[in-house]
């Protein structure tokens, strides 16, 4: 089978993309994969490190306000369709998929307008409006939250499938979590994510729980700032006579080992990107979420309160955040084991392990149907 996939910008497009990518090799050995992307998204590194060939187009997103650039960027994704077609017409795909990101929208459109099968998948509860005007063209639509659905013109074109997740996040143990960061297994680990370049209304709210952390020896907190952020927490931690140097308590700048630290966790608070929400599901850790308050039509705001509409998660509101309601909050989650394991229950119900999976088995059918 012949197969292009496009998912570009970020990592949270491009790694569902290569999970179904690889989910399709091992079904089909022989199978000949494509990916489209741009020279100057996370892609044009990803995608060969993964090994898998990479095709480029010039296109870009849309500024959320009038200028120039959005004039050049409406050129450039008129020509792109083109140059998405020449590559189309050249791999001669069985299939076309789309996992998010301005540079799918080109490829995705360009295969329907030549007939070729076409998936699109929509990580977030509130659909981007590229991916509502797709649907109209493709043949399925796979979606990550049920709650999406709704927002799609075709209801039969809908599969709720969850978000395809790098595989080593669902083999990792808790002791083996626990080991790599040094922690007791008696206790619980609170985990602090806000991104790679980290959060700094997140980074500034943690700093009673770490205090606490220390003071009372109740929990343990594994903190991960942002390469960015890192220098300026470090100086707030010790400004506030918080020791670095404790064994229940660590503070990095990144980490390479994600698993690990989601295996160790017993409470999450991180953002809501579709990705990090569908890891935490798929392991089943009850969340405190905080939405980023500029995300593109507030969609990690919709993210989290599907989780929190489930009771897998707590939402804070970024302009409600604040040292004491954030510690307090936890808090309450640890002095009542119940709760948590309810909490750990319903997030465990909402994960989706094998999305990349169903997504496979859709682009099978519809090559055969072709």
């Amino acid at each position: 089978m012949k197969v292009i996939l496009s998912g570009g910008g970020t990592g949270g497009h491009i790694y569902p993309a290569v999970s179904v990518a690889k989910e399709i090799k091992k079904r089909d050995l022989g199978a000949d994969i494509l990916f489209i992307g741009t020279e100057q998204g996370l892609e044009s590194s990803i995608v060969p490190q993964e090994g898998f060939r990479l095709g480029t187009i010039k296109v870009r997103g849309l500024e959320r306000k009038l200028s120039v650039q959005n004039v050049i960027a409406v050129q450039q994704a008129f020509f792109s369709i083109f140059s998405a077609m020449r590559l189309i017409r050249t791999h001669k795909p069985d299939i076309v998929i789309g996992t998010g990101g301005y540079v799918s929208g080109s490829v995705v459109l360009a295969a329907a307008m030549l007939g070729i099968p076409t998936i699109i998948h929509e990580q977030n509860a509130f659909p981007g409006m590229t991916n509502k005007i797709l649907s109209r063209f493709v043949d399925l639509v796979a979606v990550n939250f049920q709650e999406s659905a709704a927002y799609f013109p075709s209801q039969k074109k809908i599969r709720v499938t969850g978000n395809p997740i790098r595989e080593d996040i669902l083999h990792v143990s808790r002791q083996s979590g626990l080991k790599a960061f040094g922690f007791r297994e008696d206790l619980p680990v609170v985990f602090v994510v806000g991104g790679s370049r980290g959060a700094k209304k997140i980074n500034e709210s943690v700093l009673l729980l770490a205090e606490n952390c220390i003071r009372h020896g109740q929990y343990q907190m594994l903190h991960m700032t942002g390469d960015t952020q890192y220098r300026q927490v470090c100086s707030q931690y010790e400004s506030r006579g918080i020791a670095l140097d404790r064994p229940e308590l660590k503070v990095v700048p990144y980490l390479h080992n994600m698993p690990h630290a989601l295996a160790a966790s017993s409470i999450a608070i991180s953002r809501c990107g579709a990705s990090t929400l569908s890891e935490i599901t798929a392991l089943g850790k009850p969340s405190v979420l905080i939405p980023f308050p500029f995300a593109t039509d507030n969609h990690q705001e919709y993210n989290a309160r599907a989780l929190e509409k489930n009771g897998a998660a707590v939402v804070i509101l970024e302009r409600d955040l604040n040292e004491e309601i954030l510690y307090h909050q936890v808090l309450n989650m640890l002095s009542d084991p119940l709760r948590l394991t309810e909490m750990a229950q319903k997030s465990k119900a909402l994960g989706k392990n094998d999305a990349a999976g169903m997504i496979a088995d859709e682009a099978f059918k519809l090559t055969v149907k072709t």
